[in-house]
């Protein structure tokens, strides 16, 4: 499976449940590939040291010599992979302007490691422009990470009616996973109450997982970890770790 994580909001959790999800998946034994499209590069520095990265994301796609393979970095989670990222992504768009196969660059750098990496999970910039759509083009699933909080549902129209424009043509496989809330604090009445208008607009679709706000979350990231091994008894390490079977199940 090769799932997009996608939302144009900022600030929703996204970087956070795509190095988790992917360090899950990977604990599992089979070897998976985290791929950082967001120019922000937060991914790639939750596992590497970006002053190493030699090759990034942006070489592979935008240059026709240079194969995913090239620029795979292992990370220090065993069976986790990193396609890196760097600030040059943020050219890429204006790169590739008039290219007839523009949005089919990821996909078709993809096809000849889908073998090597049975799981690949994709980290999208929070936008809705050509990283995102060569990201969903790309993916079998995609799944939605929602902040629980005030202007959660905003701007969820827009991504999925991209969502539906990429099925009409590009690929019609495209399966929505799922919609994880995130960054939930269940003392408040009012994150009760956004869990639920979610739930109504999203229906089944919702994961039963909940992400809650977390320090160790947020720390662990800045240790070059991911929680399950950072804060392995956390709260945050059990519900990703349900997030993982949940996806597991669905996909």
């Amino acid at each position: 499976m090769i799932v997009a994580i996608a939302n144009q909001k900022g600030g929703v959790g996204k970087t956070t449940t795509a190095i988790n999800l992917a360090a899950g998946l990977a604990l599992r034994g089979k070897p998976t590939l985290l791929i950082d499209l967001d120019p922000q590069a937060n991914s790639t520095m939750s596992f590497l040291d970006i002053a190493t990265v030699q090759r990034s994301v942006y070489d592979a796609i935008a240059d026709p010599a240079v194969k995913m393979s090239d620029v795979i970095v292992q990370s220090p989670v065993a069976n986790l992979f990193v396609a890196p990222s760097r600030i040059a992504l943020a050219k890429l768009e204006s790169k590739l302007m008039g290219e007839i196969d523009a949005h089919f660059r990821l996909k078709d750098k993809l096809e000849p490691v889908r073998k090597q990496f049975p799981q690949i999970v994709i980290d999208c910039p929070p936008t809705l422009g050509l990283l995102t759509v060569n990201a969903l083009v790309a993916a079998t699933h995609l799944l939605i990470p929602i902040q629980s909080s005030y202007f959660a549902l905003e701007g969820t129209d827009d991504l999925l009616e991209t969502i539906e424009k990429v099925r009409q043509r590009p690929n019609p496989s495209l399966q929505i996973l799922g919609v994880v809330i995130t960054m939930h604090d269940k003392r408040t009445s009012l994150a009760r109450d956004i869990r639920s208008q979610i739930k109504k607009v999203f229906g089944g679709k919702v994961f039963k997982t909940v992400i809650t706000k977390s320090v160790r979350l947020e720390e662990s990231p800045a240790y070059k970890e991911s929680i399950f091994t950072y804060a392995p008894e956390s709260t945050g390490a059990s519900e990703y770790y349900s997030l993982c079977e949940e996806v597991i199940d669905r996909a």
